[in-house]
């Protein structure tokens, strides 16, 4: 019996240890990220006191009834059934709740191209898209690689996406061949671009850094190569480094 106890101590012990490591995460990078992160903790501390609870329960029955050697039905019992049914249903709203506050933020999900201008059907080119009020960038996806444009400061960029950090950025997305799409795991952003199509993709970054992006749609035989980073400064070394190379396909700067 003293094993059993012991056993059941240290898988409480360890879901603890766990939660804690949890807790002290690094800070998110974007406002993107901050959003699907504060979700997870959400939903992580609903679910594990809940998988506490199972576990419990089942260990409980485990060990009071394994010798049992004259088991017998159970019997109805509605306050119970009443009660789990309506625990399970405040549960499911709560994650409902809670997804849906995430998916409506206008960082997850901006409004798209049709969505922001119904008098056009179709757009044949970045510059016939609305205008968004935010930094804006034109990336198109290519095999196998990412470039970025400019607008008003006509340059390009190869693989690389600068955008200014503590303001809201607009990248407006393309391709010229197949489906790609542009993933940013440490800026919560992910977004496809379809030929003949614009996409929005929309974010905050915090602080001033490179971040890795990768294409997460399989898009032929060079896909695991297809990758870039996100270029993030100092707004004022962001409006410095346009003027400096207006006009010119240029290397990114290192972020201060």
């Amino acid at each position: 019996m003293g094993s059993r106890r012991r056993t059941i101590e240290t898988l409480f012990i360890a879901v603890l240890l766990s939660l804690l490591a949890l807790t002290g995460s690094v800070a998110a990078q974007s406002v993107n990220r901050e959003l699907i992160n504060g979700l997870e903790y959400q939903l992580l501390y609903v679910a594990l006191p809940l998988t506490l609870f199972v576990l419990l329960i089942l260990v409980y029955a485990a060990v009071k009834f394994h010798d049992n050697d004259d088991p017998q039905p159970t019997t109805e019992d509605p306050a119970l059934e009443i009660t789990w049914t309506a625990a399970t249903a405040i549960i499911l709203l709560f994650v409902g709740l809670s997804g849906y506050s995430v998916l409506v933020s206008p960082y997850v999900s901006p409004s798209q191209s049709a969505d922001i201008d119904r008098s056009q059907q179709e757009f044949e080119s970045f510059a016939d898209l609305p205008d968004t009020d935010d930094e804006e960038v034109y990336v198109t996806g290519y095999q196998w690689e990412w470039q970025a444009s400019y607008p008003g400061a006509n340059i390009t960029t190869a693989d690389e996406i600068v955008i200014p950090a503590n303001e809201s950025v607009t990248i407006w997305l393309t391709s010229e061949d197949v489906v790609h799409s542009l993933f940013v795991p440490d800026l919560g952003v992910k977004q496809d671009a379809f030929p003949g199509r614009y996409t929005r993709a929309r974010t905050m970054a915090y602080e001033p850094g490179r971040y890795n992006v990768v294409c997460a749609e399989f898009c032929g035989a060079g896909h695991s190569w297809m990758d870039g980073e996100i270029v993030v400064l100092e707004p004022d070394a962001y409006e410095q480094w346009l003027a400096e190379n207006e006009g010119n396909v240029t290397e990114t700067p290192q972020p201060s």
